[in-house]
């Protein structure tokens, strides 16, 4: 049976740019079987399938081309902005089911938003067994001299290995080992690396985001690692608003720059929630059997 499956870049700068996520807007009837083989003839860095749901406005299921994952934020971008183009969803806000529970979904405009929790931080005391601040740092080819503050562990329902390096220069000039990254990201239960530098400009930090666990050497958006990132900004690195541009994919090679909006929710000074987000633009669609 042929399924069509659409190419959404997601958070988009000025059109361009962006990260491709597959979408299949019909899956009620495929297995999970299915989805994998999908994901993986698809090729991208995460597929999205929506379904009906009796708890949200959609059920979404994530898959990268070698497993199901909880959540994917450009795919989520990417899915809601091309259901409000098909007039599948209306108004200010809706919701995904996930399989770990419904996140708020808001609709402005040519942009949409998810919901993520309030975050979780691991520092290397409580590291996996065999993970050290200093195996991070050598998986990435850099020293201690070359970070800010030690790498940490930010969660806000996925979990994200941050590394804060000096400059721009530094983050460009990585040499990832992708299988000790993935080892690392597996044993600390996490998607992958977010590596960063922070900026003086419009951007509060650029990026880089390594998943080799997931079957992604690299990725151009990563909405819900953005989302860590600000939270790590405001509370561990003095930035002071609480909505943050985050760049991504400036460094790919050809270079996919993004543009990733984090609008943190705060309670007496404390992060309770936020909403990530930003613009999609349809590249294509492909069937596959």
């Amino acid at each position: 049976m042929a399924h069509t499956v659409n190419i959404v870049n997601a958070f988009v700068d000025g059109g361009e740019g962006g990260n491709p996520a597959g979408v299949v807007l019909d899956a009620d009837t495929l297995s999970r079987e299915d989805k994998l083989r999908i994901a993986r003839l698809v090729g991208l860095s995460e597929t999205a399938f929506v379904s009906r749901s009796q708890v949200a406005g959609v059920k979404l299921e994530f898959f990268t081309p070698s497993r199901q994952i909880a959540h994917c934020g450009h795919a989520t971008i990417a899915t809601f902005s091309l259901l409000a183009q098909h007039g599948m969803v209306s108004g200010p806000e809706s919701s995904k089911e996930t399989i770990d529970g419904v996140r708020r979904i808001l609709l402005r405009g040519q942009q949409a938003f998810m919901e993520q929790l309030a975050p979780e931080y691991i520092d290397e005391a409580g590291f996996a067994a065999g993970v050290s601040g200093a195996r991070i740092l050598a998986s990435l080819g850099l020293a201690p001299r070359d970070v800010a503050a030690p790498p940490c562990v930010v969660g806000t329902g996925n979990r994200f290995v941050l590394v804060h390096v000096r400059s721009a220069a530094m983050l460009a000039a990585l040499a990832p080992r992708q299988e000790e990254i993935a080892a690392v990201s597996s044993a600390m239960g996490a998607i992958g690396y977010y590596v960063f530098a922070t900026t003086d400009g419009e951007f509060a930090a650029t990026t880089r985001m390594f998943a080799p666990h997931y079957g992604i050497d690299e990725e151009a958006a990563t909405g819900m690692a953005a989302g860590p990132l600000a939270c790590y900004l405001v509370d561990r690195a003095g930035a002071k608003r609480s909505t943050l541009l985050i760049r991504q994919g400036a460094y790919m090679s050809p270079p996919m720059p993004s543009r990733i909006t984090v609008e943190l929710q705060m309670n007496a000074g404390r992060i309770t929630g936020l909403f990530a987000g930003g613009e999609a633009r349809v590249a294509s669609t492909v069937t596959v059997m």
